[in-house]
C-alpha cells in the first residue's frame, strides 16, 4: 500500500503569563489587549514584536495564557469595566472579552504572606502556584511579570550577595527580601522567565543571578520605559551627537491611578527618581543638573502628564533650552510592552538562555546587565538579538544593583 506524505505543522507554543499584581490597571489591561489581539478585534499598535523586524518563533497572542498574584479581591472584569469608565479600553470592548478576563480571574491566587511564615516558605508556595498551573494548562513554560506597586529599595544585607547564604537567611527570619525579590526567588524555583517591569529591586541582587543561572532561566527589567523617560532616550543622544552640552533637565511628572498613590510615598518614588536621572547622564556621559518630581493627582486617574525644561549649551557658549509636554494613557503605554517582554522572555527561555537579558534594554528605564540607554541603539541590539545574535552583558554593574 503507498502511503502518500504529509507535512505536519508543529502547534503553535503556549506560554503562561503568571502576572504579580494581576488584579492592577496595568494587568487587566494586557489580558485584555491580548484576547482583542487574538480575536482580531483591535490592531496590535504599540507592540514591538509585531513590527516586521521580529521574524518568528515568538509566541502567538491566542498562545498566552494568564493567572497570577495578587492581594487585592476587585474581580478583572470589575477592574475592566472601571478601565472602560475611565477611557483606558475602547467602550464594548470589556464585554467582548468578558470569557477571557474569567478565564484569568480563575487563576488568580492569593499572594499575600502568612503572618510569621519565614520567606523560604512563602516563597515555596508562590513558586507551587505557578507550578500547578503550568501543570494545569499544559504550557510550554511560563513566564512571571511583576506589575505590582513600586516598593522601597531595601537596606544592603550580605545575604543578597550569595545564595547559600540567602537560603540560611530567608529559612532562620521573618521578613529580609522586598516582594518583587520574593516573587523572583519564587519564579526562578519554578523554572520561570522572570520580568520586573517596576522600579522594585525584583531580581537585581547577585544572589538571585546566582540561582537564575542555576535554574537555567533569564530575567529582564527594571522599570518599564513607557513616558517621560523614554522621550529622554530618543531625545538625549542629540545633544552628544550634535556635540552641544546638556545642562539641565528637570521634569514634573503628574499622574493618579494606584500608581500616583504609590509613589507619593517618596521611599516608594525614590527607586523610580534615581532611574530616571541614571539614564539621563549614563546617555550624555557626565552630571546633568536638574530634578525629577513627581506628584500625585488622583483626579488624573490612569492618565500621566510629564512637563520638562531642558537647557543646553551650543558654540560660543550660547544658552539655549527646550520644553515639552507629554500626556498618555500610563497602562495603555505599558500593556503592549508586557506583551513584547513576554513572548521575548519566553523566547529566551527556548533559546537556553539564562541571567539577566541585556537586548531587552531597549524595555526598561533601568536595564539588567546594559548600560546602554541610547534609543536607537537599544534597538539595533534588541532586533539583533531576536533574529539569533548572542549579545554580550556589560560589565558588573557597582552595589547600587544590590541595593541602592
Amino acid at each position: 500500500m503507498q502511503h502518500t506524505a504529509r507535512s505536519q505543522t508543529a502547534p503553535a507554543p503556549r506560554t503562561g503569563v503568571w502576572l504579580v499584581g494581576a488584579r492592577g490597571s496595568v494587568a487587566t489591561t494586557a489580558v485584555a489587549g491580548a484576547a482583542a489581539l487574538a480575536a482580531g478585534l483591535a490592531a496590535p499598535t504599540g507592540c514591538v514584536t509585531e513590527s516586521p523586524d521580529f521574524a518568528a518563533g515568538l509566541t502567538p497572542f491566542a498562545g498566552l495564557v494568564f493567572g497570577g498574584h495578587d492581594v487585592v479581591a476587585t474581580p478583572l472584569v470589575e477592574r475592566a469595566a472601571a478601565l472602560v469608565r475611565d477611557g483606558v479600553l475602547p467602550a464594548g470592548l470589556a464585554e467582548a472579552v468578558r470569557p477571557a478576563l474569567e478565564a484569568a480571574e480563575r487563576e488568580v491566587r492569593d499572594g499575600a504572606a502568612s503572618a510569621g511564615e519565614p520567606q523560604y516558605t512563602t516563597a515555596r508556595r508562590l513558586a507551587a502556584d505557578i507550578t500547578a498551573f503550568r501543570e494545569r494548562h499544559g504550557l510550554d513554560r511560563v513566564v512571571v511579570v511583576n506589575v505590582s506597586s513600586t516598593e522601597p529599595l531595601p537596606a544592603p544585607d550580605p545575604a543578597f550577595l550569595s545564595l547559600p547564604e540567602l537560603d540560611k537567611a530567608l529559612a532562620a527570619s521573618g521578613t529580609l527580601l522586598p516582594a518583587s525579590s520574593l516573587y523572583a526567588y519564587a519564579a526562578f524555583h519554578a523554572g520561570c522567565a522572570f520580568v520586573n517591569f517596576t522600579p522594585s529591586t525584583g531580581a537585581a541582587l547577585p544572589a538571585l543571578e546566582e540561582l537564575a543561572h542555576l535554574r537555567g532561566v533569564p530575567h529582564a527589567g527594571r522599570d518599564g520605559k513607557t513616558g517621560e523617560t523614554l522621550v529622554k532616550s530618543a531625545l538625549a543622544p542629540m545633544f552628544t551627537q550634535r556635540a552641544l552640552r546638556l545642562r539641565s533637565w528637570s521634569g514634573t511628572n503628574l499622574l493618579g491611578g494606584g500608581d500616583g498613590a504609590t509613589l507619593a510615598d517618596p521611599a516608594a518614588a525614590r527607586s523610580k527618581t534615581e532611574s530616571k536621572q541614571r539614564s539621563l547622564e549614563d546617555t550624555v556621559g557626565h552630571p546633568v543638573e536638574g530634578h525629577v518630581h513627581i506628584d500625585n493627582v488622583p483626579e488624573m486617574g490612569e492618565w500621566k502628564t510629564a512637563w520638562d525644561h531642558v537647557s543646553f549649551e551650543g558654540f560660543l557658549g550660547v544658552r539655549m533650552s527646550l520644553q515639552f509636554t507629554w500626556q498618555g494613557c500610563d497602562s495603555a503605554l505599558a500593556a503592549p510592552l508586557v506583551l513584547d517582554l513576554v513572548r521575548l522572555a519566553a523566547l529566551a527561555h527556548t533559546r537556553g538562555e539564562s541571567g539577566a537579558l541585556p537586548a531587552l534594554g531597549f524595555f526598561f528605564k533601568d536595564p539588567a546587565a546594559s548600560t546602554e540607554h541610547n534609543l536607537t541603539l537599544q534597538y539595533g541590539t534588541l532586533t539583533r538579538w531576536a533574529a539569533g545574535t548572542p549579545v554580550r552583558e556589560a560589565a558588573e554593574r557597582p552595589a547600587r544593583e544590590v541595593a541602592r
